[in-house]
């Protein structure tokens, strides 16, 4: 009997997988990766489902499930900027995210907190260069064990090699590399990194810059996700998504000018127009407020997908859709935002036999 990939992704979709294998070891999802690559098979390497969107036809290949679980945790001198001892944390792909963020802040290493209650596990996390709250993997990451799948050799990857970017790294997009394991740089102190997400110090309280106690940080982040849907509750449909279907577009000056005339236009001049630069002189707009401002509000939707009826970045399955529905939703968000504002939205979630 085939394995429904619907039974594996947040999302709740996707057709059969060919074959399906468990991988419980870092050992064991090298070989099958190497022996599915030698039988010519094509490969699917599947965490917790939470960024994917499969094709209704399912995988015409082999899915290896990661469920390695190891974590180790090694002392690594001490940072002279703060003073903070360093350490390492060594995870297996398969180990889930949420829970070692839990550990982490338990055992006071900061880092990771302000990427709480986001699904899925650690060997996603480089591919996407997951991040939320002013936080990104990329600001902890140190190396990632790879397989290589030309050469067939196991390698470590530094930080530099990996080719971070936002919301995106060398291995997104190309499927030369399966993340096997990966090194987190962690300090050791009862405060966070420094709050730099204008909402997170607005909900604490706090100005930007400002350290808080770990267990704080894991608390107020969990609360506004939880708000927006976006920690997973089967009780709740509006969390049966992927996350943020559309990353935030980056402009450069001359677009962004563009991009002000025509929201004045569209909305008036007095409307407040978010954007915010980035160090390399660019600005990151808000693809929530382009979709809220373009006429697509929380639980829009006629047909069995939906925007969230908390957040309206998030499309969800509330039971009953396809991918088929879910990507026609996404399309009409999509052109409706590059109609009113001549911004072309671009897909967060990883496409499986199907393109947006």
């Amino acid at each position: 009997m085939s394995t429904m990939l619907a039974d594996h992704t947040t999302l709740g979709l996707g057709g059969p997988a060919k074959a399906f294998h468990t991988a419980s070891s870092t050992d064991e999802l090298i070989r099958l990766v190497t022996e599915a690559d030698r039988a010519g098979e094509r490969v699917l390497v599947l965490g917790g489902g939470s960024n994917l969107v499969v094709a209704d036809d399912g995988f015409l290949g082999t899915v290896i499930l990661v469920a390695s679980q190891g974590v180790t945790l090694t002392e690594d001198g001490t940072d002279p900027e703060t003073g903070e001892d360093v350490v390492l944390l060594r995870a297996d792909a398969g180990v889930e995210w949420d829970p070692l963020v839990e550990r982490t802040v338990a055992e006071g290493l900061n880092g990771v907190e302000f990427l709480s209650g986001i699904p899925g596990r650690v060997g996603s996390t480089p591919i996407q260069n997951v991040g939320a709250y002013g936080q990104d993997v990329s600001q902890t990451i140190r190396e990632v064990l790879v397989l290589d799948r030309v050469t067939g050799e196991r390698i470590t990857m530094s930080n530099a090699d990996c080719g971070f970017t936002y919301r995106d790294s060398v291995f997104k997009g190309s499927d030369r590399h399966v993340v096997c394991e990966v090194v987190f740089e962690l300090r050791r102190g009862p405060s966070s990194r420094p709050v730099r997400y204008a909402e997170v110090a607005r909900t604490m309280g706090v100005d930007a810059g400002d350290r808080v106690p770990l267990e704080k940080a894991r608390e107020v982040v969990l609360g506004l996700r939880r708000g927006k849907g976006m920690v997973l509750d089967p009780a709740d449909p509006d969390t049966r998504s992927a996350g943020s279907f559309f990353t935030n577009p980056v402009l450069s000056p001359e677009e962004y000018s563009a991009f002000r005339e025509r929201a004045a236009e569209r909305l008036g001049a007095e409307a407040e127009i978010p954007g915010h630069p980035d160090e390399a002189g660019n600005v990151k707009l808000s693809a929530a407020w382009l979709i809220d401002r373009a006429g697509f509000t929380k639980g829009y939707g006629d047909g069995p997908a939906r925007i969230s009826g908390k957040h309206t970045l998030a499309l969800t399955n509330p039971g009953g859709a396809t991918t088929a529905d879910l990507l026609d939703l996404a399309r009409e968000v999509r052109a409706g935002v590059e109609k009113a504002f001549g911004v072309r939205l671009v897909n967060e979630p990883v496409m499986v036999g199907v393109s947006l």
